[in-house]
């Protein structure tokens, strides 16, 4: 429901729009001349450009790509507009050209050029944590979420993202949640399987499903079984409300995701050795109270893509939707990291945020 409204009050903002940006086209000096004569033709003809645009935006990526490129441009047009009246009221003086135009343009291309380059260009994070348990010698796990295949990651781009991975040394690797989306492709994701298979660790590859792994409308080109055996055929182990020993050293507890029926963190732990560092994977990051009071030590967690679309994960947080966007956070005893992503769904900018890889040491007593 919560997120029938969002979709549903983007489209509307998205159609104002529309209707804002073609006012604002009218502006320009050989659309105002036109208006002075023929104002209907001056009309149509300024929403050739903008027509353009939205094509373009749809044909060449998606349509939830035109929607951001069109608020986007709206609300930067718009805090242009205010501040060029503003020094107009301030000089007391009028003119007939329209900078305020031609900067909201130009702003608008650098910003979601800045967005492409955050989701395209993958960057290694590194993060800390210590215990007081006994963990042995020092643990590194590299760990990422959300590459929605199809979106900034087809198969061969993340078999080469997967050479960052491998470059860190690894003793495991984490992928958290959201390893495909509901148009991926079938060879996209058998090709990304095999990257993750190849992969040299000394205990392993882990997976848990995010919202999006068993593909909400069924209209791609494989099945949930197609990818499990795809992961499993690889040597990718899939933790589904499970938890595994690794080398008597640490747990490694995989929950399902939340649109999942799924066990209680507490009903996880209980028959653990809390004497022994447990780490929790959990795709989304809404249950860290729950989580801290079941004796997790470390939860790692995706699914915000770090904000993605500014503002809109400070929206999520303010609205409840995420205990976190990004980055650590400790309650208790127990430290919780968000990641950005590795990708993102859908819209191929990240204008709140940037790609990464998450590279975590941990050092026990």
């Amino acid at each position: 429901m919560i997120w029938a409204f969002i979709f549903g009050a983007v489209l509307i903002v998205s159609i104002i729009s529309i209707f804002y940006l073609i006012s604002r086209v009218r502006r320009f000096p050989p659309f105002r001349g036109l208006a002075e004569k023929h104002k209907l033709l001056s009309w149509l003809a300024a929403a050739l450009p903008v027509a353009a645009v939205a094509a373009g935006c749809c044909i060449c990526i998606n349509v939830f790509s035109m929607l951001i490129v069109m608020l986007h441009l709206m609300f930067i047009w718009i805090a242009c507009d205010l501040i060029a009246f503003v020094i107009r009221k301030i000089a007391k003086k009028e003119r007939r050209d329209y900078v305020e135009g031609i900067a909201a343009v130009v702003i608008t291309v650098a910003v979601l050029s800045v967005g492409w380059y955050n989701a395209h260009h993958i960057r290694v994070s590194s993060f800390s944590f210590t215990t007081e348990k006994p963990l042995g010698e020092p643990l590194r796990i590299v760990m990422f979420a959300d590459s929605h295949l199809g979106i900034t990651l087809d198969g061969d781009s993340f078999t080469k993202e997967m050479e960052k991975v491998q470059a860190q040394n690894p003793d495991l690797v984490i992928l958290a949640g959201d390893f495909v989306d509901d148009d991926s492709e079938k060879a996209d994701m058998l090709t990304a399987c095999e990257a993750l298979g190849n992969l040299k660790t000394k205990y392993g590859v882990y997976f848990i499903y995010g919202n999006h792994d068993n593909g909400y409308y069924q209209y791609r080109n494989f099945n949930s079984q197609e990818l499990r055996d795809a992961l499993t055929d690889n040597g990718v182990t899939v933790l589904e409300d499970e938890s595994v020993l690794i080398d008597g050293r640490f747990y490694l507890v995989g929950r399902l995701d939340r649109t999942f029926t799924r066990l209680e963190p507490q009903a996880l732990t209980a028959d653990l050795d809390r004497s022994k560092y447990i780490i929790m994977l959990d795709h989304q990051p809404n249950d860290y109270q729950n989580e801290a009071d079941a004796g997790a030590d470390l939860v790692f967690s995706g699914h915000t893509h770090g904000g993605h679309i500014f503002p809109a994960g400070q929206i999520g947080l303010l609205m409840g939707m995420n205990d976190r966007i990004y980055g650590t956070e400790r309650r208790g005893n127990c430290d919780f990291l968000v990641t950005s992503g590795i990708s993102g769904w859908a819209i191929p900018f990240k204008t709140g945020t940037f790609s990464e890889i998450c590279v975590i040491d941990i050092a026990g007593a």
